[in-house]
């Protein structure tokens, strides 16, 4: 543990930020794995509106420096992938 006034604060506000980027994480996690199981189900008009939330929880994470943006762009175009292969099925 810190002596140092400056960096006792520091410690305190770096476990703030973990503990909420762990949050959001968690919740990106979890809008991905929503919008999975929608298309395991075959229910493409909830697919859709759970890939625009999942779509926006990945710009989110990016704007709050959570993820990095090229992981973003990779993690959405292989969602999009998904969700077109499921209506070409059809």
């Amino acid at each position: 543990m810190p002596n140092i006034k400056s960096a006792i604060k520091r410690v305190k506000i770096s476990r703030a930020r973990t503990l909420r980027n762990a949050a959001a994480k968690s919740a990106l996690r979890t809008a991905i794995k929503k919008f999975e199981a929608a298309l395991a189900n075959n229910d493409k008009e909830n697919a859709q509106v759970l890939l625009r939330q999942a779509t926006r929880s990945l710009d989110k994470a990016v704007t709050k420096g959570i993820i990095h943006k090229n992981k973003a762009a990779r993690k959405k175009s292989r969602l999009m992938r998904k969700f077109n292969q499921l209506n070409a099925s059809a």
